[in-house]
C-alpha cells in the first residue's frame, strides 16, 4: 500500500470525520482539519485521538479554520513540517442553509460562499506550492448532486455555493495536470442521515420576510421539501459509503483516478447531467489542442 499524507478540511464531523477515519484505517497518515480544536471542537479532537489509539492508525488533528487565511496557512505549514510532504488535499468543509432565498441577506450568501467556495481557494494557495514542487498529488473535492441534479426549493444559498465550488474544481483540474496533480470530484447525494448537514443548517436572517413565505402561498413547502428528500433516500443509504468511495479513489494508482465519482442512493439525475457536461468539456479541450490537460503527467521531483 502506498501510504499518503492527507489533509481533510471540515473533519470534525460528517463526511470529513468519516473519511478521515476510513483513510487512516486504510493505512494513510491523515490530518483531520478543524477549527476551534482547543474549545468547541475539543471533543472531536479527543474522539479522533481515541480512534487512532484504539485502531492503531495514524490520525492526527490540526487547527484549520478555513475561513481564516492565517489559520489555513499555519495549518498546512504544520502538516508539511510534521510529515515532510503533503500528497492529498480533500476539500470537504461546508455549511448548509434552509429557507426561502429572498429572506437571506446578501451577507448570509457571502458567508455561505466563503465557507463553501473561498475556503478551497485559501487551502489551495497554501498547499499547491508543495504539491507542485513534489510533481505529484491529488485534490479531492466533495461536491454535491445539487450542482446538476434535482434541486428542491429553499436551499438556494447552499446550492449556489456548491455549484460554484464544483465549477472551480473543474477549472483547477486542467490547470494542475501538467504539474502532476490529479483531480477527483466526489458527488454525494442528499444524505439526510449520518451527517449534521441538515441538523445544523442556517436560517434566514430576515425572519419577517421568511414569515411571508411560511404563511402565504408557499405554506407547507418547507416540510414537503424535507420530507420528500428523506422519502427519496433508500432505507439502507449510509453516509459512510461516501468515505468508502474516497478511500477507493485514493487507493488507485496515479493516473487512474476518476475525474468524477457519484455516491447518490436517491439517483436525482446529477450523474446523467454531469456525464454530458464532462464529455463536452473533454471535447472542447480536444478541439482547442489542449487534450493533454485532461490527464495528469507525473513530474519527477
Amino acid at each position: 500500500m502506498n501510504k499518503q499524507v492527507i489533509v481533510i478540511t471540515g473533519a470534525s464531523s460528517g463526511f470529513g470525520a468519516l473519511t478521515a477515519r476510513a483513510l487512516a484505517k486504510a493505512g494513510h497518515i491523515v490530518y483531520a482539519g478543524m477549527r476551534a480544536t482547543e474549545s468547541r471542537n475539543a471533543p472531536a479532537v479527543a474522539a479522533a485521538a481515541a480512534f487512532a489509539q484504539e485502531n492503531d492508525v495514524d490520525l492526527r488533528s490540526v487547527e484549520l479554520d478555513v475561513a481564516s487565511d492565517a489559520s489555513v496557512n499555519a495549518g498546512i505549514a504544520k502538516v508539511i513540517a510534521d510529515a515532510g510532504r503533503l500528497d492529498i488535499v480533500m476539500h470537504n468543509a461546508g455549511h448548509m442553509s434552509f429557507g426561502p432565498a429572498e429572506a437571506f441577506t446578501p451577507e448570509q450568501f457571502a458567508q455561505l460562499f466563503d465557507v463553501n467556495v473561498l475556503s478551497t481557494q485559501r487551502v489551495n494557495r497554501a498547499a499547491l506550492p508543495q504539491l507542485r514542487k513534489q510533481g505529484k498529488g491529488l485534490i479531492v473535492w466533495v461536491s454535491s448532486s445539487s450542482t446538476r441534479g434535482g434541486t428542491p426549493p429553499y436551499l438556494s444559498p447552499y446550492f449556489a455555493a456548491k455549484a460554484a465550488m464544483d465549477s472551480l474544481a473543474v477549472s483547477y483540474a486542467a490547470e494542475l495536470t501538467r504539474w502532476g496533480i490529479e483531480t477527483s470530484i466526489v458527488v454525494p447525494g442528499a444524505f439526510t442521515k449520518g451527517t449534521n448537514h441538515f441538523a445544523h443548517s442556517g436560517s434566514p436572517a430576515d425572519a419577517a420576510r421568511a414569515a411571508e413565505y411560511n404563511d402565504g402561498p408557499y405554506a407547507g413547502v418547507p416540510e414537503k421539501a424535507l420530507q420528500g428528500l428523506a422519502a427519496l433516500e433508500p432505507a439502507d443509504a449510509d453516509a459512510a459509503s461516501v468515505a468508502d468511495a474516497i478511500v477507493d479513489v485514493v487507493g488507485l494508482p496515479f493516473g487512474r483516478r476518476p475525474f468524477r465519482v457519484h455516491v447518490d442512493p436517491s439517483q436525482d439525475g446529477a450523474e446523467i447531467v454531469n456525464g454530458v457536461a464532462d464529455r463536452v468539456r473533454a471535447e472542447m479541450f480536444r478541439n482547442i489542442g489542449l487534450q493533454d490537460l485532461l490527464k495528469p503527467a507525473f513530474i519527477a521531483a
